[in-house]
């Protein structure tokens, strides 16, 4: 990829697109594309940003993106500056932290959430070149590291949500913050369960119209390659109970803790996704940049599985909700998989929807975030 003089030097710095992966290419006007990945007439995607591990994005109102890591140890902050649907600055909000994969933004401070903690960065964008210190918002959730990464999100209550993984495959804790939902106040105060039974959730989001919950959840491994099914689900209020870890999907028994609990009791998925897919994050469009059809839609990222014989996932797909339920889920964006020679070029992580309506999408395995745009 060439460089002008001024990207030259900054690529040293804390700016960036100094890539040079072999599977990201230039078309001849220059800009950076990815051929593989196979979208609806009129879309085409683009690289917005180069972020090592690109997990979780926030956003805030000026449009500077935030980006999580997972396997890494730091938080980020990406800024299209010239308005041309590439982020030309790329800052380090902090480094050294445990599985930073969450990130949201309130009033004007950058909320981050480690295995064990949730940090807040105040007046972030008043200082993206020299953040400090962090404010420890709270400290007490549990330490272990298997499924202790997390997706954090301000609801329409005000309230950021927190969820904690089962720290294993299948298991019973009996502690009810496991394997939850939690939710508090900005300031760390009044922490409680608001759903129960959730394996792990990876991202979550708010229907704009009604205002309910809707998350991701994926299956537990090891009863086969088609069993059980990941879940799409959605919470209507607080106090829902998913099933986990006695029944699967809304209708398959544990063999370990089947017996213990009938599957009547929980509340069914509203949508059973591909077993192992890995669904994770997830958000409505509400944007004007795609055709009406799309408005509206809800966009899931699936991160692709990892132990399945032939692999499944490594998409972005889009359900049809009507009334509380899914009535269509179809693909919009493949290719990340290829399916005769099952390598795989790139995982979705995440999806955030740009003022401008164009749609930006993280992938940790290639690191780098991307923009759908369309054009008729």
């Amino acid at each position: 990829m060439k460089l002008s003089g001024f990207s030259a030097i900054i690529c040293s710095g804390l700016l960036l697109f100094c890539s040079g992966k072999s599977e990201i290419k230039e078309t001849a006007t220059g800009e950076t594309n990815f051929p593989e990945v196979k979208l609806p007439k009129g879309f085409s995607i683009s690289l917005y940003a180069t972020v090592d591990d690109a997990r979780s994005l926030a956003i805030s109102p000026s449009g500077t993106v935030f980006v999580g890591n997972k396997s890494g140890d730091a938080v980020y902050a990406v800024k299209d500056q010239d308005g041309d649907g590439k982020a030309e600055q790329k800052y380090t909000i902090a480094k050294g932290l445990n599985m930073p994969n969450g990130v949201a933004f309130r009033n004007g401070d950058l909320y981050v959430a480690e295995v064990s903690r949730i940090l807040k960065f105040p007046s972030i964008e008043k200082q993206l070149t020299s953040p400090g210190k962090p404010v420890i918002v709270y400290d007490k959730f549990p330490t272990d590291g298997w499924h202790g990464w997390k997706y954090i999100a301000f609801g329409p209550d005000g309230k950021l949500y927190v969820p904690v993984g089962a720290p294993c495959n299948v298991c019973d804790k009996g502690d009810a913050v496991y394997a939850s939902l939690t939710r508090m106040n900005p300031d760390g105060s009044g922490l409680e369960v608001f759903a129960k039974g959730i394996r792990n959730t990876v991202g979550f989001t708010w229907q704009p119209d009604n205002g309910s919950l809707w998350f991701t959840d994926n299956g537990r491994d090891m009863l086969g390659d088609d069993v059980p099914p990941c879940e799409l689900n959605m919470a209507s209020g607080p106090g829902q109970h998913f099933g986990f870890p006695f029944c699967h999907a809304g209708e398959i028994s544990d063999p370990e803790f089947g017996d213990k609990r009938n599957c009547k009791e929980f509340t069914a998925p509203a949508k059973k996704l591909g077993a192992h897919v890995a669904p994770l994050g997830l958000k409505f469009y509400t944007g004007s940049m795609f055709p009406s059809a799309y408005r509206n839609k809800l966009f899931i990222a699936e991160h692709g599985s990892w132990n399945r014989s032939k692999k499944s996932g490594y998409k972005i797909g889009m359900a049809t909700v009507e009334n509380g339920k899914v009535i269509a889920y179809e693909t919009f964006a493949s290719g990340w998989l290829n399916e005769e020679s099952q390598k795989v070029s790139g995982r979705p992580v995440d999806i955030l929807i740009m003022a401008d309506g164009s749609m930006l999408v993280s992938d940790d395995k290639r690191g780098v975030v991307y923009r759908i745009t369309y054009k008729a």
